[in-house]
């Protein structure tokens, strides 16, 4: 399958957590997940699922009255490729600049230090 080209928009994003978290998921029900939190009209999602489908970002069932769209990409596949675009942009493609600032901005519990840690390592948890 052909991945779009583009990194999806911060409401594409939104749309595809509804997706992640709930798994395939018709228009009526992303609507209601993303209305709970701000005021959007059941249009506005349809034309956003119908834009993330030309562009590759969701599937579509259409088999059934409703259709059913589905995430086209795994969460962890998107967020590979928003890092990358994040760390090419804003840091010069540095990893360890990311790393760094981030580390550095972030407040850590032990468990993710010891985590971290264990990555550096190489060692398995």
């Amino acid at each position: 399958m052909r991945h779009a080209s583009t990194q999806p928009t911060d409401v594409e994003l939104t749309i595809l957590n509804v997706l992640w978290d709930r798994g395939p998921s018709t228009v009526r029900q992303v609507h209601e997940v993303l209305a709970a939190r701000k005021d959007v009209a059941y249009t506005t999602v349809l034309k956003m699922l119908q834009t993330m489908f030309d562009k590759e970002l969701v599937v579509r069932d259409d088999t059934e009255r409703s259709h059913v769209y589905a995430a086209a990409l795994e969460r962890t596949q998107a967020q590979r490729g928003l890092l990358r675009d994040l760390l090419d942009r804003a840091f010069g493609g540095s990893a360890r600049e990311l790393v760094m600032l981030a580390l550095q901005a972030g407040k850590l519990k032990p468990a993710e230090k010891a985590e971290i840690q264990r990555l550096l390592d190489g060692r398995k948890p």
